[in-house]
Order: structure tokens, then C-alpha cells, then sequence
């Protein structure tokens, strides 16, 4: 089968690998995502995956807490959840590898780009960890750092929504759904694609990101192999 993109940065939220719960990690959705993962790689997909951690904390949201602190707390969340992908792919046969944005020696690679790129030369799918390694940036930040810094062809971000709306499809059943967006409209209109930083580095840097439903997770296949699925932004 024929590949669309054949290098692909993959944003995971970190409720997604929480499935039903909301919160924490319901490991036969994690598998269920893995499963598809390694089937994009079995195609011959170069791919690595941006996690996020709100599942288990958000910076943004920790009260009266000073802003630094919570949002390394965060970046902890994200390796959790890193861990927990690691673990399944690596069950399932797939060459993995943590990398992080923070040193942490003893669980994961400290992120080094000449690094990262050979990983996916070699075949290995790449998780990243820790954000950006700093504080008040998104891991939507970090999605759209490690793609231009990787090569990346694509951004997906696969989210419980099937693509993006003019409004939120869960409060207005009028909303309509964008089959195709550009940089700008999405800054413009603000729209919730990925955060306001990220969307003008991937414009910048010529980064399409591609917006899909993970409800089922075969939807990363079709994406990579060209299907027409959710909201494409580019140009």
C-alpha cells in the first residue's frame, strides 16, 4: 500500500490513552492505538509520537500554583504516558524508543535531533517526552518543534473529534465541519486546531497538520496512506 506521508509527527492528548475513564490509563485503548501505530509502521512509516499528559495533570490548571512548577509536573504526566506506549508497542514487537526532553538517563534518551532522525531511519518509532523541556509551551508546542526539527512530512493530531468545526460540535448541533483550512483562517477565526504558537511555526516552516477522529484508531492508516479523513490545514 501506498504511502501519503511517509514521515509522520503523531500528537497524542493524553486523554486519549485514558479512553472511558477520562483519567489515568485504560491500557486496551492504549493497545488499541498501538495496534494501528504498528500497522502504519509494518507499511513502512516513518513515525513519532508528541504525548500529552492531561490525563493525569494540567499545568494550566493547577490553581494557585506557581506556573513553573505545575507545568513540570505536567511534563512528568507526558512521561508516564510515554512509558505506557513504550511498553505496548514494545509488546507488540515494535522497535521503540523514549526520548526526552528533560534528562532522565536512567528511563529515556535525552532528546538529541541527529538521534531522533537515525532512530527513524532505522525503522524505530520515536515517543516524546517531557514537552519542550520547558515551561508555559504546550505539547502542541512540542509537536510543532519536533516536526520541523525531525523532517516531519505531516503533523496528525488525532483527537475525539472528527476534524475541526467553526464551533464546538458537542455544544451546537449546528456546527460545521472544515473539510480543508489554511494557516491563516485558522489563526483568524481561532479555531482549536493546535494552539496559536504552534499553528504559526507549522506555517513557517510549511508543516500541514491533518485533524482526525481517534475513535477509531485505524484512522491513523488511512491518514497515512492519502484517505480522505477530518480537516487538513496547510498553505
Amino acid at each position: 500500500m501506498e504511502l501519503k506521508y511517509k514521515r509522520v509527527l503523531l500528537k497524542l492528548s493524553g486523554e486519549a490513552l485514558a479512553g472511558g475513564q477520562k483519567t489515568g490509563i485504560d491500557f486496551h485503548t492504549v493497545r488499541t492505538i498501538c495496534q494501528s501505530i504498528k500497522k502504519c509502521s509494518d507499511l513502512g512509516a516513518e513515525i513519532a509520537i508528541v504525548v500529552g499528559g492531561g490525563n493525569f495533570w494540567r499545568g494550566r490548571s493547577s490553581g494557585g500554583m506557581d506556573r513553573t512548577t505545575a507545568d513540570h509536573m505536567g511534563m512528568l504526566a507526558t512521561v508516564i504516558n510515554a512509558l505506557a506506549l513504550y511498553d505496548t508497542l514494545n509488546q507488540l514487537g515494535v522497535p521503540v524508543r523514549v526520548m526526552t526532553a528533560i534528562s532522565m538517563p536512567e528511563i529515556a534518551e535525552p532528546f538529541i535531533r541527529n538521534r531522533a532522525i537515525r532512530h527513524l531511519e532505522k525503522g524505530r518509532i520515536i515517543i516524546f517526552g517531557c514537552g519542550t523541556g520547558n515551561p508555559y509551551f504546550s505539547t502542541d508546542s512540542a509537536s510543532s518543534l519536533r516536526a520541523a526539527e525531525i523532517n516531519a512530512d505531516v503533523i496528525f493530531k488525532a483527537t475525539l473529534v472528527d476534524g475541526v468545526y467553526d464551533k464546538d460540535p458537542n455544544e451546537y448541533d449546528d456546527a460545521v465541519r472544515y473539510d480543508s483550512l489554511t494557516f491563516g483562517e485558522v489563526l483568524e477565526k481561532d479555531l482549536k486546531v493546535l494552539d496559536a504558537t504552534s499553528v504559526a511555526m507549522c506555517r513557517d516552516n510549511h508543516i500541514p497538520i491533518l485533524v482526525f477522529s481517534l475513535s477509531d484508531p485505524d484512522n491513523i492508516c488511512r491518514a497515512i496512506t492519502g484517505e480522505e479523513i477530518g480537516t487538513l490545514v496547510k498553505g
